[in-house]
């Protein structure tokens, strides 16, 4: 009988774990299946705290809705029924000292139409006409791998990618525009181009595929994305779960490998996973032929600050679901979202609910680094108080801090994973990396990621 381990219990490694424990009983196979997972619980970076009235997200606070593979796997947990849905409302820029709508019929802050380019409050007239050139402008040049900022500003003008575009695609994967590849954001705009001739009218042509949800463009659970992770493991029966020890090293033995644990244990495998961060990978396997693929590939740091009021949501801006800062602003948030009103469940009273994030690309953030608590609730406080007028003292607060755990895909970042998949092929036959360090950031491209890790498995039992 084959020994399979997962190291990493984070939603990659569940999903994994979930798939390949379902087709092993399917198919009435034999093999020991073992989930490490270094701390008490599983989920990574997904972890739903509750305070008084509040249920609030240490990390990711939603999932994407529209992704094909969520609803089919929703309905495999059983989920349907603790679904819920973000409220509608508007998205704002902090710019220029004020909040600014971001226009309704736009994706990642680019115009679905010339209608919702004409009306932007963003971008000045002379913005607007230089991203016209996007219809009459052919793509001679632009592959997947070039930036994904190059590419907008040359066919939508510098104004509207800086202004209105950016803070969104920035905000959303992590790193500044110019750093990331057309391949890792937003494939299908080259496609649109190519086929449509105009990003725009692409988007267009298309918009059902990004509206067809209507407002409801992301989900939770009633109470908290945790559920997700809550339900996973009670349907890993028959699947040994070793919380709480960490692995150390990943060592070839007799044909297959030795993992060795913190507490002195250790386990053979002929099949191991590492469903972790790449740094951790990295110190796992410890061999310098992987080294300079593996120091290629960036983490980034973020802050965030959950600030519970006792104060009424309404008094939050009409319509509005939060903020995202634009660079040069005289607040050091990179975002606002008014989670009590884009997240009912998460208020029972509908009191007021933000959620600040500072990441490590401001300027202040290595000052925050080494602040208290209580010194960066301060520093939150005053990015309410100027944004929205809030000058009140919160009564309820949660600090996380993730330090170099977010994944940056840069743009060399696709060659490094296909580099270290080859070398492993070679070199550790029977070993996967798995996770948002290398395929995907967001919950339901880790639940992908899972599945076809899973069936990459399946083969070689």
């Amino acid at each position: 009988m084959k020994t399979v381990v997962v190291i990493g219990g984070g939603i990659t490694g569940l999903s994994t774990m979930y798939y390949l424990n379902k087709r092993v009983k399917e198919l009435h196979r034999e093999a020991r299946l073992v989930l490490i997972e270094a701390d008490e619980s599983l989920g990574g970076k997904i972890k739903t705290a509750e305070a008084g009235e509040f249920i609030m997200e240490t990390g990711a606070d939603s999932i994407v809705a529209r992704k094909p593979n969520v609803a089919p796997f929703l309905e495999e947990l059983n989920l349907q029924d603790e679904v819920v849905y973000n409220a509608t409302g508007i998205s704002f820029i902090y710019t220029d000292g004020k909040l600014k709508k971001i226009p309704e019929d736009t994706v990642f802050g680019i115009p679905l139409s010339l209608e919702s380019l004409a009306k932007t409050e963003l971008v000045s007239a002379e913005g607007k006409v230089e991203a016209l050139k996007d219809f009459y402008t052919k793509n001679e040049t632009f592959t997947k791998n070039d930036s994904i900022g190059e590419f907008l500003e040359n066919f939508l003008g510098k104004e509207l990618v800086e202004k209105q575009i950016s803070p969104v695609i920035s905000g959303v994967y992590s790193g500044k525009l110019h750093e990331l590849t057309i391949a890792s954001t937003l494939p299908y705009l080259l496609d649109y181009k190519n086929q449509f001739g105009s990003i725009i009218h692409g988007l267009s042509e298309n918009k059902q595929v990004f509206k067809g949800t209507g407002d409801k463009k992301f989900l939770s659970f009633k109470n908290g994305v945790s559920s997700l992770i809550d339900r996973l493991e009670t349907q890993l029966s028959g699947v040994e779960i070793w919380k709480g020890v960490r692995a150390e090293t990943v060592a070839k033995h007799q044909g297959g490998y030795k993992i060795q644990l913190e507490d002195h244990r250790s386990i053979e495998a002929d099949i191991v996973v590492l469903s972790t961060l790449h740094t951790t990978a990295q110190s796992l396997l410890h061999d310098e032929k992987l080294n300079d693929d593996f120091d290629q590939l960036t983490n980034s740091s973020l802050i965030s600050i959950y600030l519970g009021f006792d104060v009424p949501d309404s008094e939050l801006p009409n319509d509005g679901t939060g903020f995202i800062v634009a660079d040069n602003s005289q607040l050091v948030c990179n975002a606002c979202t008014w989670t009590s009103r884009k997240w009912e469940h998460t208020s029972k009273n509908n009191q007021l609910l933000v959620r600040l994030f500072y990441k490590s690309s401001i300027p202040a953030f290595e000052a925050m680094r080494n602040m208290t608590q209580e010194e960066l609730i301060q520093v939150a406080l005053r990015d309410i108080k100027i944004s929205l007028g809030i000058g009140q003292a919160p009564i309820h607060h949660e600090v996380t801090k993730w330090n170099n755990t977010m994944p940056n895909y840069h743009i060399n970042h696709h060659k490094i994973v296909q580099s270290l998949e080859n070398k492993l092929s070679a070199n550790y036959p029977n070993v996967f990396l798995a996770g948002c360090s290398y395929y995907g950031v967001g919950i339901p491209d880790c639940i992908a990621n899972g599945e076809k890790t899973a069936q990459l498995i399946e083969k070689r039992l």
